[in-house]
């Protein structure tokens, strides 16, 4: 009896997987630069709560395929700043002032220990740097350049996370920080609510120079809380931010 040898799995050419493998590496690339381009669209305020997000619009924006364009908003969706519904265009979600509440509620808690450990684990060059984050934000504030502003303070904040070392909280930190910003935003659009978050942002960089941990820890807290209590009463007054 002869035996018929089992056909051997052909190995793909090198040529074939490396095309797969680019192809893999452009749509990833694709993603993360629409995921990165558009929330800063929202949490800017260019693109405001409750505007729903036309998907050829958004293609020629960003000069993209309506594929990763979705899974831009699928991600976007999760992290809070984009609802979904069936049969309908996605929306910039509505910026709730009780979930803003409980946001800021964690994120506070967070940036406090985040405070603390950074005042003990620090090096002073670590420090200086931050410094220099904190006076490049400065100057933008000057030029009432809010979009860089909040861009860098979201550095600062992000950058004393860091020096606390934590892993578990930075990224926790990190899951949370689109809405924060977005709200954040929303705040800083009543100028004396800006002028004031800048004040705060000068005892924060002054108490962890001066490495006192009890003092930045309730300084990152009122930070939060502050401009909590601005959005509430501009609410209840039935004001409109205006840049």
């Amino acid at each position: 009896m002869i035996s018929k040898a089992l056909p051997k799995n052909k190995a793909k050419p090198a040529s074939a997987v490396s095309l797969a493998q680019t192809s893999l590496l452009r749509r990833g690339s694709l993603h993360g630069a629409a995921v990165s381009r558009l929330r800063a669209m929202i949490v800017s305020g260019h693109v405001p709560p409750g505007r729903a997000l036309r998907e050829k619009e958004l293609c020629q924006q960003l000069g993209i395929s309506r594929t990763p364009l979705r899974e831009a908003i699928r991600t976007l969706a999760r992290e809070g700043l984009v609802k979904l519904s069936p049969n309908k265009s996605a929306v910039v979600a509505q910026v709730d002032v009780k979930a803003v509440e409980n946001l800021y509620q964690a994120i506070g808690h967070i940036e406090a220990l985040g405070a603390r450990l950074a005042c003990q684990r620090a090096t002073d060059e670590q420090i200086s740097q931050l410094s220099i984050l904190h006076h490049e934000m400065l100057v933008f504030y000057h030029r009432g350049d809010l979009p860089s502003y909040i861009r860098h303070n979201g550095a600062i904040h992000r950058a004393l996370l860091k020096l606390s070392q934590n892993d578990v909280l930075i990224e926790v930190w990190e899951m949370l920080h689109p809405r924060v910003e977005q709200a954040r935003t929303l705040a800083n659009l009543y100028p004396d609510r800006w002028h004031a978050a800048v004040l705060e942002h000068e005892a924060m960089l002054k108490a962890l120079v001066a490495r006192d941990e009890a003092v930045l820890a309730a300084l990152m807290q009122s930070h939060y809380a502050n401009g909590l209590a601005k959005l509430i009463s501009e609410r209840e007054a039935g004001n409109g931010p205006a840049n």
